[in-house]
């Protein structure tokens, strides 16, 4: 069973920069689909970015385009989300979600499109 592991969350103030990661357990994320999804207290999880296996684009929600970049490293071992320009707004417990597919350019936008998914990791910035 693949399990996703969320690490890298924490405090800062506004205007910081915090890199989240997501690794599998014991394998590598050739031949999946990933995201990041975000939940902010009292508000439904929501889309964040997304990177196909193919790596060839990245997809941003409207909100963190500009800001936020996600990546994966060549061994495919970790797939990061980096967040610049951290403002009180980015508040939420990230989520790290996979999908297996043949499609090498797949990405999805739903949380339904996800089977996978890691325990999240707090961030929170302060104004």
């Amino acid at each position: 069973q693949v399990v996703l592991v969320e690490s890298g969350g924490g405090l800062v103030q506004a205007g910081d920069s915090l890199r989240l990661s997501c690794q599998t357990s014991g394998r590598t994320f050739n031949r999946y689909a990933v995201a990041w999804f975000r939940q902010a207290p009292g508000k439904e999880r929501e889309f964040v970015a997304a990177i196909p296996w193919s790596a060839r684009t990245t997809y941003y929600s409207d909100s963190v385009k500009g800001r936020f970049t996600i990546s994966r490293d060549n061994a495919a071992i970790t797939v990061y989300l980096q967040m610049n320009s951290l403002n009180a707004e980015d508040t939420a417990v990230y989520f790290c979600a996979a999908r297996a597919t043949i499609n090498a350019d797949y990405y999805g936008q739903r949380q339904s499109d996800y089977p996978l998914w890691g325990q999240g990791t707090q961030v929170t910035v302060s104004s």
